[in-house]
């Protein structure tokens, strides 16, 4: 009897070692994190800020995370919200992610009936990456060398100028029906799928103005095959520190696209607070820092998820009064 009692307990503690290493506790599981590649999803068309950035912080991050797979996945379409709603509806498992800019996730809800997407609800924070201004750029062959000049012509009798931008519903969209407001001017927009087919028709001279981001016009303008007439931002960019801003003709006109990770609402807490601190290490580090002020990105400082959080919902806001004034809209 004793010895069945002794096979029986040394049978049971022996099960019970074995479950221990098959169901890890939680900590384990969140070390194990990521055990796949992880998708950094782009809901903007390849060669934009956010797709140049969204790559710079994706080796980046699978770097810190162990060498981790770090995937960029571009989905362009709908102004942002195509590529928003797919990991607002995709699985919450922390391998799926958003890189996105402020055009997408705080000016599309003002922008769009229905985007597809709560930008509060649907999404946690993991890190806010930096700030970069768009430029007002024209192809050389422009009449206008400054900015005072391109506002005479704009304001002129009869004056009927095109600008590109990367799509309805973006920033640089916007911008544009800014600076028509708020400049007594009348260019009309002409929307392309993303900011790459925009700067190359501009370049051809097919039409002669656009709006873009910094780091996707700064290899034009050096090349000196784009003529940069003023940033967006409220300050000069230390990168163009000649070209002035819009603000300095305009007053009060400001537009600065920001950048930032997010993770769909659902995410498990210990996956969401593993890739909170990895995106922390990643910005901190100099290399990347380094890349990213050599494209013109304002590297945001340490920024807290509650803070990133705070931000979103003060520029839903902001931008929804100046949608709303602009009277800019996209069915």
């Amino acid at each position: 009897m004793e010895t069945t009692r002794h096979t029986k307990f040394r049978a049971w503690a022996l099960l019970s070692l074995a479950a221990a290493f098959v169901l890890p506790a939680g900590p384990a599981l969140a070390q194990s994190y990521p055990s796949r590649p992880v998708t950094l999803v782009v809901p903007q068309a390849a060669g934009g800020t956010n797709d140049i950035v969204g790559r710079l912080v994706g080796q980046k991050l699978g770097e810190v995370m162990n060498n981790a797979s770090v995937v960029v996945d571009n989905r362009p379409g709908a102004g942002g919200n195509i590529g928003t709603q797919l990991v607002a509806k995709g699985p919450k498992d922390g391998y799926t992610l958003l890189m996105t800019i402020s055009s997408s996730q705080a000016i599309n809800p003002a922008l769009y009936k229905n985007p597809g997407f709560d930008p509060e609800k649907d999404f946690k924070p993991v890190g806010l990456v930096g700030a970069v201004p768009n430029v007002l750029l024209v192809n050389p062959s422009f009449p206008a060398k400054n900015l005072a000049e391109f506002l005479k012509l704009a304001r002129a009798k009869g004056a009927n100028y095109q600008y590109a931008s990367a799509g309805n519903g973006t920033l640089n969209h916007l911008l544009g029906e800014m600076l028509n407001s708020m400049a007594g001017i009348s260019m009309q927009h002409v929307p392309y799928k993303g900011v790459a087919p925009a700067l190359n028709d501009v370049l051809g001279g097919q039409l002669p103005i656009v709006f873009a981001s910094l780091p996707s016009a700064l290899p034009h303008i050096k090349a000196g095959k784009l003529r940069a007439l003023a940033v967006s931002g409220e300050k000069r960019s230390p990168v163009l520190p000649d070209v002035p801003t819009i603000a300095e003709a305009v007053p009060g006109y400001n537009g600065t696209l920001w950048i930032g990770l997010f993770a769909p609402a659902g995410v498990p807490a210990d996956v969401l607070a593993t890739l909170q601190d990895a995106t922390r290490k990643a910005l901190a580090s100099k290399d990347l820092r380094d890349k990213l002020d050599q494209q013109g990105v304002e590297i945001a400082a340490p920024t807290t998820p509650e803070q990133f959080s705070a931000l979103l919902h003060d520029d839903l806001a902001k931008w929804a009064r100046i949608v709303k004034a602009s009277g800019a809209a996209v069915d």
